[in-house]
């Protein structure tokens, strides 16, 4: 065995230049034709090396094979770029260069050799076959397959000492030459499969794809790879999709003078502890058991009628025989097949409306005697509550199957017809349980519940809505339950028999924790003020504290804000009972301005200011602190001003009260006993926050809740957050709970909320709180024009920031001129005082908000509506030119690089010239009609000598029976006779022009061919608009009807009757014989005009010659294959383009029968064309858009009037367009009629412009239109990359050369460029014929040269962008298929920001944004984008779209819609091919004439 030396080794190198290999696979799945062509071509490049391998044992030989494999792979791989390529990669020495870096994702594999005494320096050579990879490639399956590799040969040179196995033992020696043994591995490697062996292959002998056996080293690998290509694997999905908005957008950068926290770190602050009580209750069912059987009489809660009137008073003795009662009815006498339907720990729904809290707090305490979990929820009143499907997915997922309600509640649910009541939108079924007396069973005398003591059991479960909507439910255990109301007790000195007075909901939060679990620890008496009395009395509650002498009160500050208003009336009231006032929102920013104005109100009337007790709590965390009053040992009120500017960067500095950006808060008291608080980052990792920072409070307490019932992640996200130090250590080995409210530790230890994380609203990395904000608008003069508690704050996320929305309820009687004035003056001010925009301001009108239970608004439903469209507001301003500051930069147009260094041969840039064209006539010539006829009158002649009796026209009317026939001497005795009437009557010289005024019919093309025979130019023009005749008409053929109309006092009011030319009616005509018919001079003579209004508006007419009207014929006969016998249907207007070629020229040419359907009649039957077609059994038929459009939205729910129709027949069915192929049209026509037969594969779309009616046009033959997905973005910038928006491509008609070339420097484009589309072909228009001489501006148009490459040939200039790209299919020469793409008019692009946008693409996100935008159409106005959008739907939907369209134009253009005009069905103006007259629209715009229903200006 002979070791290579070092220096062997390194003369090596050289020829170790192809050592790494990269491996590419073309994306997406291959078809069994491209695996066939790929197998026969890899095969047919290794064929060679086979032979040689066996031959040549050189190591120069074998090398020179690899590296002539590489040239002839490289230079295949320019030719087919569509097909997937294997470029092999030079591997320098580290030092030398690096790995060049590839386009998609390599596997590279690089083998090196390995020697024990190579120096530092050679440093590459010293590891072990070392084999590396991508870090996304996992070593796991190479470095077997490459052991086997090497140790699979049974020739002598069966292994090469430099290999590696596994574990990196050295492979045994071999003792043949090394360069041999390095080029055989390498040949091995060159064609082995990136996949690898498929497993369970050990041995070296492998099988073809026939099943032969084959035991050679390289065909092996061939196999291989063939094997694998047989079953291709999709790579995953992240090679496709790179979310790039990072680069695109305007990264804000941080403010460098932005404040930033300076203090200390706070460290855990921990509360005073729970004092021991003696003969303290084990459980709070136990001390409900002591005071029902030992204080029966105690009053425990007295229930208001909405007068104020006690009507009835609970006693605890009632209150525990009652709860006995149902805990008993429960558990014994509710059962479903003789089994118990609840067992203890089952969850049951309590349905409570607020103004009954007796039989609440019963149905609450016999669910906790029976071992059930209570949930308390609200009545739902209708099937469509804010937020109640919520509720029910809440009930859903607690597994409720009980709901418990009162008489009076049940009887007033939504029933069903059989009596029961609903299941609601998103509940489960549910059963109604009535708990009044009647219904519950007496005990059985030996039934005694079992009072446990309080333990980590669930006691209950409380619904909480979250910012995004979504109500989760919050576990209560009874631990948890008994400790929070013995913190409570110490916190606010709660004694036995005390009177409390609680107007806020005893469901949840504070009203539960003080109105049904405290008060009954403490034998309190409870008045309970219902939510319809408040809204009746708002002084309600102070007259009950003044008659009950109440000691403690619970409100919220916005019951103190309502009996401010109602106080002038009472003079009597007196609050000096009182010793506590708790504001149960005391964390809220404007609860600090209703408590300081009811203390200056109150406190004449004994009211004390250390008796206003502010806390705050959270549902996951219960009361999390309250302010004592100073005999319970509290300190003095603090009160803090604080800059609104720092608190968005989350930093307390404090100001000045007289400016106007600062917030006062006050304290909301210390933390509660028994517990630790800590202030922790609100982002990421629960670091501790400094002293002046804002962070979220979390809190440690035996008083918290403990879990959402059912999601464990969310859960251990907020009940076992683990604060940790700067330095990462965590502070306790105690789990904390996340509050959710946002705040900071001020002197005293008092704590202070600046916000709630639900509220927190990030833009542009300033957080703001929408409380805040609420209580700026607030400020604004709200009286006058809105409703006070009647303002949502929001954020919605529009181009990766969060955005804000204030919708608030306007008072009837305010103008549209006063609420505007009120919205700038709410913008100026939140401007001012938070530096941050509004996004939207929408007022609605009065009570249309959805309402949470207790009459605030219901927030994350105000939310989804804004969001759906369905919020119906009656005034909107939009400022989003303010608030999108993170806009991608507008763009810096590049110099381009100069010809010169562009083309070499036939490669633009190093890709083919994009450059196609149709098959060549003059070999396609099937007969020599082309040579005999050159003119359409001769043709006409002759096929009237020949086939006289041949029907060529055949019209249809709206009954679908035939209204007329021609056949070819009927045609031409017609034209005869028209001819003779031009010269007798209309004395009309050759070459004079004459208006054809006809409504679609065999008229016209008789009085067309007319004008031929008489040497006159046609023009065909739509009746009966008379400023449709712009061109120097001498004469005017026309129907006796329409001749009136021309000559009525209508008409006349329009053009002056004085210079209108000869008129001729052609209804009644002499039989004279015409002596002999005009043969023009040259085939370059004007044949015809064809007039046109274009996308852009403009009426432009193009000059046709004899020559090209021929040439025309000529090539749609051939690519659609019309012959004499043919038949084909026709649903065109027949005055320009191409419809007018198909309708008057090509039946003459090609002698085909012609079946016409004039698309005016398709509005009084809409199945007219498609039963015709059917009828018929027509194989070609043509269509517009409109026409398209009609029989998609009209027939598809009219399904019966299509009995019998069957379009099997149908092979190809073209839409006749000069626009970009409307894909989602064609597609859901084809999908909607292919259940008769209709082939998805004959729907196709024709292309032609003003310069050449007929570019593209799907052959019978020719190739299926291929589709590629276009990058918008990339079309922007005027290049394309296939990605997202669909364009179907389309077929070159016969004699049509077409290339691409750049818009401002004229030279040719490469391969797959974006750019415009140039047309050279015998049918080429000759020029524009424009009465107002203006040929020389647009003399280019055709008769344009490259500005280098082929410079001799003329090309028109169609005008439109688009790219050609070289398919995988095959034309009928069998070359493959060069498909052409068409992106959009050029004229009518829209330059913004430096870019280009083509209107359809943002129409098209327009008509995506709601259900009710029924059209679309944009356009620019100084420099603003203007979207008129078509509502279909009641006008007060029109307000709701607004913001909708502004924020999809925003998200997937990056444009600020500046203004947006709804306007009425049928409003934008269209032309007879279904295209958009943007331009029409934009004139009616700017003069005032659209009648808008809204036009909303975004400022």
């Amino acid at each position: 065995m002979k070791q290579i030396s070092e220096k062997e080794q390194l003369s090596l190198l050289p020829n170790f230049q192809t050592t790494c290999v990269y491996f590419f696979f073309s994306l997406g799945d291959i078809t069994q034709k491209g695996y066939e062509k790929k197998r026969a071509k890899l095969l047919a490049r290794y064929i060679p090396l086979i032979q040689a391998e066996n031959r040549v044992p050189g190591s120069s030989q074998a090398t020179a094979g690899v590296a002539k494999q590489q040239k002839s792979r490289s230079t295949n791989s320019r030719d087919e770029p569509a097909r997937s390529t294997w470029s092999t990669a030079q591997c320098h020495v580290p030092g030398a260069g690096s790995l060049p870096f590839p386009h998609y994702r390599p596997v590279i594999i690089i083998l090196t050799t390995d020697t024990s005494s190579a120096s530092e320096d050679e440093g590459s050579l010293r590891r072990q076959g070392r084999i590396s990879s991508t870090p996304f490639q996992s070593h796991s399956n190479v470095e077997p397959w490459l052991n086997r590799v090497i140790q699979g040969s049974s020739t002598s040179s069966s292994a090469s000492s430099t290999s590696s196995h596994p574990g990196g033992k050295p492979a045994a020696a071999s003792n043949t030459a090394p360069a041999t043994t390095a080029a055989t591995v390498l040949a091995d490697l060159m064609v082995a499969s990136v996949r690898g062996v498929p497993r369970g292959y050990s041995s070296s002998i492998l099988e073809t794809a026939d099943g032969v056996p084959v035991n050679s080293r390289v065909s092996s690998k061939i196999q291989q790879l063939l094997n694998t290509l047989k079953r291709p694997k999709r790579p995953p999905l992240k090679e496709f999709f790179v979310d790039d908005f990072e680069e695109l957008l305007e990264v804000q950068q941080p403010d460098p003078n932005q404040p930033k926290p300076e203090g200390n770190q706070v460290n855990v602050l921990k509360g005073e502890p729970l004092g021991v009580v003696t003969n303290w209750p084990p459980s709070l069912l136990a001390a409900l058991q002591r005071w029902g059987t030992t204080q029966s009489k105690a009053p425990c809660l007295t229930a208001l009628d909405t007068t104020g009137k006690a009507v009835y008073t609970l006693t605890y003795g009632k209150l525990w025989s009652r709860s006995l009662k149902l805990a008993y009815t429960l558990l014994n006498k509710l059962t479903t097949k003789n089994e118990p339907l609840l067992k203890p720990g089952d969850r049951v729904a309590l349905v409570f409306p607020n103004s009954d809290p007796v039989m609440f707090m019963v149905a609450f305490y016999g669910c906790l005697l029976a071992e059930l979990i209570p949930v308390p929820i609200e009545v739902p009143l209708t099937r469509k509550d804010a937020g109640s499907q919520q509720i029910g997915f809440l009930l859903g997922s607690c597994g409720v199957t009980l709901a418990l309600t009162t008489d009076a509640c049940q009887k007033g649910l939504p029933k069903a017809q059989t009596g029961e009541v609903v299941t609601f939108k998103g509940w489960p079924r549910l059963m109604w349980f009535v708990i009044d007396g009647k219904h519950l069973a007496k005990p059985a005398k030996d039934w005694h519940p079992q009072v446990r003591d309080a333990s980590a059991e669930i006691a209950y479960i409380e619904y909480k809505t979250s910012k995004e909507g979504s109500t989760v439910g919050i576990t209560v255990s009874h631990a948890s339950m008994l400790a929070h109301c013995h913190a409570l007790t110490q916190a606010c000195g709660y004694s036995e028999a005390e009177t409390l007075t609680n107007v806020l909901d005893f469901k949840r939060e504070a009203g539960l924790w003080h109105g049904v679990l405290t008060s009954v620890m403490n034998r309190m008496h409870v008045i309970s003020i219902p939510y319809a009395l408040m809204k009746v009395n708002p002084l309600s509650w102070i007259q009950k504290v003044c008659s009950y002498k109440a000691r403690v009160a619970v409100v919220k500050s916005r019951d103190m804000h309502w009996s401010l208003l109602a106080q002038r009336d009472q003079r009597d009231v007196s609050l000096s009972s009182l010793r506590m006032l708790i504001v149960a929102d005391g964390a809220n920013p404007w609860s600090i301005s209703s408590c300081d104005a009811f203390l200056n109100v109150f406190q004449s009337r004994g009211l004390r200011p250390e008796v206003i007790c502010p806390c705050a709590s959270s549902s996951e965390a219960l009361t999390v602190a309250i302010r004592r009053p100073s005999e319970l040992g509290g300190p003095p009120p603090g009160k803090a001003v604080l800059s609104m500017n720092c608190l968005s960067f989350g930093v307390i500095r404090v100001d000045t009260e007289e400016k106007l950006s600062v917030l006062t808060v006050q304290d909301v008291g210390q933390i509660m006993p028994g517990a630790s608080m800590c202030v922790v980052k609100v982002d990421g990792t629960p670091y501790l926050c400094k002293a002046d920072e804002v962070g979220e409070i979390c809190v440690n307490s035996g008083a918290t809740g403990t879990a959402y019932f059912g999601l464990l992640g969310i859960t251990k996200n907020v009940f076992e957050a683990i604060p940790v130090t700067a330095a990462g250590i965590p502070v306790s080995d105690q789990p904390f709970t996340r509050t959710g409210l946002l705040g900071f530790v001020g002197p005293d230890y008092l704590v202070f909320v600046v916000g709630k994380l639900d509220g927190l609203m990030t833009v542009s990395g300033r957080r703001h709180n929408a409380d805040d904000v609420v209580a700026t608008a607030l400020a604004v003069e709200p009286m006058k024009f809105v409703y006070r508690g009647r303002i949502a704050v929001f954020s919605v996320p529009v181009l990766h920031d969060d955005r804000i929305v204030l919708v608030a309820e306007q008072r009837p009687d305010a103008s549209e001129e006063d609420s505007f004035q009120w919205m700038s003056r709410v913008l100026q001010a939140i401007d001012s005082i938070h530096q941050v925009g509004v996004y939207c301001l929408a007022l609605v009108p009065a009570n249309t908000l959805p309402k949470a239970p207790l009459g605030g608004i219901h927030i994350s439903e105000t939310k989804q509506r804004f969001l759906e469209g369905a919020l119906h507001p009656c005034n909107v301003l939009m400022c989003p030119h303010t608030c999108v500051t993170n806009l991608p930069k507008p763009r810096q147009k590049q110099p381009d690089v100069g010809p010169a260094s562009m083309i070499v041969g036939n490669l633009v840039a190093g890709k083919r010239i994009a450059q196609a064209s149709g098959r060549d006539v003059s070999q396609l010539e099937d007969n020599d009609q082309a040579r005999k006829f050159l003119y359409l009158a001769d043709v006409l002649q002759w096929r009237a000598q020949t086939t006289p009796d041949h029907p060529l026209f055949l019209l249809l009317n709206s009954k679908g029976t035939v209204a007329s026939t021609a056949s070819c001497i009927q045609l031409h005795k017609r034209a005869e006779r028209v001819a003779v009437a031009l010269m007798e009557k209309g004395r009309l010289n050759v070459g004079d022009h004459v208006a054809l005024v006809y409504p679609p019919g065999v008229d016209l093309i008789a009085t067309f061919y007319g004008c031929l025979y008489a040497g006159c130019v046609p023009i065909t023009v739509r009746p009966p608009h008379p400023q449709n005749l712009v061109s120097k008409s001498a004469c005017i053929l026309t129907t006796q009807a329409i001749m009136k109309l021309l000559r009525s006092k209508e008409a006349a009011a329009a053009v002056d009757i004085k210079t209108w030319p000869t008129i001729l009616d052609t209804d009644d005509m002499p039989k004279k014989k015409l002596a002999s018919v005009f043969r023009p001079t040259s085939p370059d003579m004007l044949a015809y005009l064809d007039f046109s209004v274009s996308t852009t508006g403009i009426l432009a007419g193009v000059k046709m010659s004899h020559a090209a009207t021929s040439a025309l014929c000529r090539s749609i006969k051939l690519q659609c294959e019309l012959y004499p016998s043919r038949q084909i249907a026709i649903c065109l207007d027949p005055y320009c383009g191409l419809g007018f070629a198909l309708w008057c020229l090509c039946s003459i040419y090609s002698g085909h029968q012609s079946i016409l359907v004039p698309p005016l009649e398709l509005e009084s039957n809409v199945s007219l064309w498609l039963s015709a077609v059917s009828q018929y059994k027509v194989r070609v038929t043509f269509c517009s858009y409109s026409v398209m459009e009609i029989c998609t939205k009209g027939l598809g729910t009219q399904t019966d009037v299509l009995r019998g129709v069957n379009l099997s027949c149908v092979r190809t069915c073209m839409v006749v367009a000069e626009e970009r192929p409307r894909i989602s049209l064609t597609q859901s026509f084809s999908k909607l009629f292919k259940d008769l037969g209709l082939s998805a594969r004959a729907v196709s779309t024709t292309f032609g412009c003003r310069v050449n009616v007929a570019i593209c046009l799907q052959g019978t033959a020719g190739p299926d239109p291929t589709t590629v997905y276009v990058d918008m973005r990339a079309l922007r910038h005027d290049r394309y990359s296939l990605c997202y928006s669909i364009n179907p491509s389309m077929s070159i008609l016969p004699g049509v050369k077409v290339i691409i070339a750049h818009t401002e420097t004229k030279g040719p484009l490469g391969d797959s460029h974006l750019g415009e589309i140039w047309v050279s072909s015998p049918h080429n228009a000759t020029g524009y014929y424009t009465v107002y001489g203006e040929e020389a501006l647009h003399a280019d148009h055709f008769t344009a040269r490259l500005s280098f490459g082929d410079t001799q040939t003329l090309w028109a200039r169609t005008g439109y962008l688009g790219f050609l790209r070289r398919t995988e299919l095959t034309d009928a020469s069998g070359e493959r298929h060069d498909a052409l793409y068409v992106v959009g008019s050029l004229d009518e692009t829209l330059e913004l920001r430096g870019m280009r946008y083509h209107p359809i693409d943002i129409e098209t996100s327009v008509i995506r944004a709601h259900k009710s935008i029924a059209e679309c159409a944009v356009f620019t106005w100084t420099n603003l984008l203007v979207v008129v959008v078509e509502l279909e739907g009641s006008e007060q939907e029109a307000l709701d779209l607004v913001a909708l369209v502004t924020n999809v134009v925003l998200e997937e253009h990056y444009l600020i819609v500046g203004v947006v005009v709804i306007v009425d069905p049928g409003v934008i103006p269209i032309n007879s091919r279904g295209e958009k007259q943007r331009m029409h629209l934009r004139d009616g715009f700017l003069a005032d004439q659209l009648d808008p229903i809204y036009v909303a200006y975004n400022m």
